[in-house]
């Protein structure tokens, strides 16, 4: 199980944002179903240890393939894609 801090969500959120040019809104919408989410972060609020792990797992299920993930951030293994029936 991989431990994440705030500050470690939110150089994910940037990182991903600047790469597909979204907005830390939007990324707080599609990983953690709150739009404010990230910018809560960001401004040194805090969540809960389930939220920021889905949070994290989100990322590493949906990192884009040219975008080296951050060396100083441990990475869970990414789920397997679900196969269409």
């Amino acid at each position: 199980m991989v431990k994440m801090a705030p500050e470690q969500i939110v150089k994910l959120a940037e990182t991903f944002g600047e790469h597909r040019d979204l907005k830390l809104s939007t990324i707080g919408v599609y990983a953690a179903r709150g739009g404010r989410f990230i910018t809560r972060l960001k401004e040194g609020g805090d969540s809960g240890s389930r939220v920021l792990r889905r949070t994290v797992q989100w990322f590493s299920d949906h990192w884009p393939d040219d975008l080296e993930w951050p060396r100083d951030i441990e990475r869970p293994e990414p789920m397997p894609k679900k196969r269409a029936s």
